[in-house]
């Protein structure tokens, strides 16, 4: 199992970047798929990238083209570049890992980390 620990949140204005980082410990040696999932207040939780263990990465529609993510191996750290904040991307973000390939499972069955709070404010 991993252990998660999300940091990088806060408050900016619309038009600013974040970089979200979640640094990983345990069993990093073993193959996870890492995902950033988001929860905003009053609205359903969603995920907003992927990084398969292969390299893959995947990206909701409401933020493709804004937001990237990234893994440094040396460091066992999971990124999440956010350029082009919105108002709308107000939410508590998470990190999550699964064990092995991504899965529609990885939100029940995943490590997650505590959360950090990003802020956008218009």
């Amino acid at each position: 199992q991993v252990q998660l620990v999300d940091s990088g949140g806060g408050s900016v204005p619309a038009g600013s970047s974040l970089t979200l980082s979640c640094e990983v410990s345990g069993d990093t040696d073993s193959p996870y798929c890492m995902a950033w999932f988001r929860q905003a207040p009053d609205k359903e939780r969603e995920e907003v990238a992927e990084f398969a263990a292969d390299g893959r990465t995947t990206y909701s529609d409401a933020v493709k083209g804004r937001f990237t993510i990234s893994k440094d191996n040396s460091k066992n750290t999971l990124y999440l570049q956010m350029n082009s904040l919105k108002p709308e991307d107000t939410a508590m973000y998470y990190c999550v890992a699964e064990f092995g390939i991504c899965t529609t499972r990885i939100e029940d069955d995943g490590y997650w980390g505590q959360g950090t709070q990003v802020t956008v404010s218009s």
